[in-house]
């Protein structure tokens, strides 16, 4: 399988994460613990650092991290978080806290990011852009593991499937495909 190509400053609004192969982002209460370990490709951390201008996230996974900077604290720039309830936030440096619609927080983290990517961080800020057509791409990093449970990137129950297409040479519409072998076997 090819690995997409380096990513590009462009002004992108960007659904970025770090996914298990049954699809959650986070364990249980967004715990992520779980993503220790992994190994990713050389100077891939770098590209999102050097490309993204700006965060916006959730609360609930704020009130997880709380403080917490995006790649180790490697990457320094505005953070939003989406809230309706700002006024108990636990405030932090360079983190500002909105009380608006997903679209308006848009608006703000693209003229905060200053020509590069907004990062979006939120599975529920996420769905509801993509909803919107506010979402340009979703980077997807696919992690050797099943967690059985979590928050999921996507969930929404009842509603018409979502179509992507595969950036990239080739057929956009084609499937991607991955093969792993448990690290353990079962016992007799």
């Amino acid at each position: 399988m090819n690995d997409t190509e380096p990513q590009t400053a462009g002004g992108k609004v960007l659904w970025h994460f770090l996914m298990s192969l049954d699809g959650f982002v986070a364990g249980p209460k967004h715990e992520m613990g779980w993503m220790t370990g992994m190994s990713v490709r050389p100077g891939l951390h770098t590209e999102y650092i050097e490309t993204t201008g700006a965060v916006l996230g959730g609360r609930d996974g704020w009130d997880v991290v709380n403080d917490s900077r995006p790649y180790g604290g490697a990457w320094q720039g505005p953070i939003f978080v989406l809230t309706h309830h700002p006024e108990d936030a636990e405030p932090a440096d360079g983190v500002t806290f909105l009380n608006c619609g997903p679209a308006e927080a848009v608006r703000i983290g693209l003229a905060a990011a200053g020509g590069k990517n907004l990062e979006v961080f939120s599975p529920d800020i996420g769905r509801q852009l993509l909803e919107l057509g506010m979402i340009d791409e979703i980077d997807l990093h696919l992690a050797p593991v099943l967690l059985g449970e979590g928050i999921r990137l996507y969930d929404n129950p009842g509603k018409v499937p979502i179509r992507l297409h595969l950036v990239g040479a080739g057929d956009p519409t084609a499937v991607v495909n991955v093969r792993y072998r448990p690290v353990t076997t079962a016992v007799q």
